[in-house]
């Protein structure tokens, strides 16, 4: 038996169920066979688009924007059935206890068909807040650019960098865009903050050089006076699409590599580079991806070799899965770490303050935002641009502003 039919077996199976409770809340509520059954083709629609786009997909193709709106089309079908199945299948099996409990209730038919349709009301309230946050999502909010200020104070940094400022950005993801005038509202963002040293933390591109080729005047148009630096991403290494030879494979990943030149960023490649000023300097690192479960190409140690342990370093890693594991509490005293890779899944709940929450932070210990541990900071930029989902709810594509300051 092939390992895919077992998955596939329960993930139909929960389709059904969900499908079933979403069915019975419309049933109960309205008769009109227009909306019941154009309920159902909806999300027969999307499941059977979703799963056509998977199987006729070309491997060589990477992840295009037609399987990105595929997925955007499932989940919009998808997620918000889940409210109703939770609140339906509440309203059961609180049903059933009632009635195990006692073999005489009562309640007359009319009372308990008349409970039903005011959960069925419920459920469908709750279930249009994800829907219409997706829909919101997919057209508008993965263009609610954020810009994200934090004063940072450390006692060793030298006088001459009192005050300096960085940008970082991360996850461009080029091969997902679709809208130019957003983007160059994104990028003309980038450069109003005006900032010492812009700082790009990897995945330029979803798979391939040649998605990155629209966008090459727009995002070397950016300007720091004290320079631009780049490292690697994941996907920036060719590795989700299937080639031909290595040598293809290979030739894509040069390709990659020559991007940031032709966009004025100085890519470093497990290096290092001094910045300068008043006589005075910083160490700035930049290492190739290192994460849990991705490709470990980054060599800390390589990219150190000749600075000395008390310099001031600023560290570029795009997964921070590299510093909870290997950078946070080395003896070399990495002090600021920046990385991105999360997108904070681009789904979540954030009210800065008070309370914030996105399935990412199940897979990652530091998933979005400003950490600190053993007196050295980590930020986790969520992402300018997008993937896979076409969209972003909750959790806003990012720009980053970072003030240095002397303690």
């Amino acid at each position: 038996m092939p390992r895919w039919v077992i998955p596939v077996i329960i993930f139909s199976s929960l389709i059904l169920l969900l499908e079933l409770y979403a069915f019975q809340a419309i049933k109960t509520l309205t008769k009109n066979k227009f909306i019941k059954y154009g309920w159902l083709a909806f999300g027969a629609l999307a499941y059977l688009n979703f799963f056509y786009v998977i199987l006729s997909s070309d491997r060589t193709s990477g992840q295009t924007r037609q399987f990105q709106w595929a997925a955007g089309f499932m989940l919009l079908a998808l997620l918000p059935k889940l409210f109703i199945l939770i609140v339906m299948l509440g309203e059961d099996v609180f049903r059933y206890i009632k009635k195990g409990i006692s073999f005489f209730s009562s309640e007359t038919t009319q009372s308990v068909a008349g409970r039903r349709k005011f959960v069925s009301q419920i459920a469908l309230g709750l279930a249009a807040i994800p829907f219409a946050s997706m829909l919101y999502g997919i057209f508008r909010g993965k263009f609610n650019y954020k810009v994200l200020k934090y004063q940072l104070a450390f006692e060793d940094l030298p006088e001459a960098f009192d005050g300096f400022t960085i940008t970082q950005i991360t996850d461009i993801h080029s091969g997902s865009f679709d809208n130019k005038e957003k983007i160059q509202y994104g990028v003309d963002l980038i450069n109003e903050q005006n900032s010492d040293m812009i700082l790009f933390t990897g995945d330029i591109v979803n798979n391939f050089a040649k998605e990155m080729d629209p966008w090459i005047d727009m995002f070397g148009a950016l300007k720091a006076p004290m320079g631009k630096y780049s490292i690697l991403g994941n996907h920036d290494y060719g590795d989700y699409s299937q080639w031909e030879t290595e040598d293809d494979k290979k030739a894509n990943f040069d390709s990659i590599k020559d991007i940031h030149p032709k966009i004025g960023f100085d890519l470093l490649l497990n290096e290092h580079r001094y910045i300068e000023k008043d006589g005075e300097k910083i160490a700035l690192v930049g290492v190739e991806n290192w994460g849990k479960g991705f490709k470990k190409s980054g060599d800390l140690n390589k990219a150190s070799e000749g600075i000395h342990k008390d310099d001031f370093k600023v560290l570029m890693t795009h997964d921070p899965t590299h510093w909870d594991l290997k950078v946070k509490d080395n003896d070399f005293n990495y002090h600021l770490t920046l990385s991105g890779h999360t997108h904070g899944l681009q789904f979540g709940i954030e009210i800065p303050g008070f309370f914030r929450w996105s399935p990412s932070q199940y897979v990652y210990k530091q998933w979005a935002g400003l950490y600190k541990e053993f007196g050295r900071y980590i930020n986790v930029n969520r992402g300018f641009g997008y993937h896979a989902f076409p969209g972003r709810v909750g959790i806003w594509p990012e720009i980053t502003v970072i003030e240095l300051k002397k303690a």
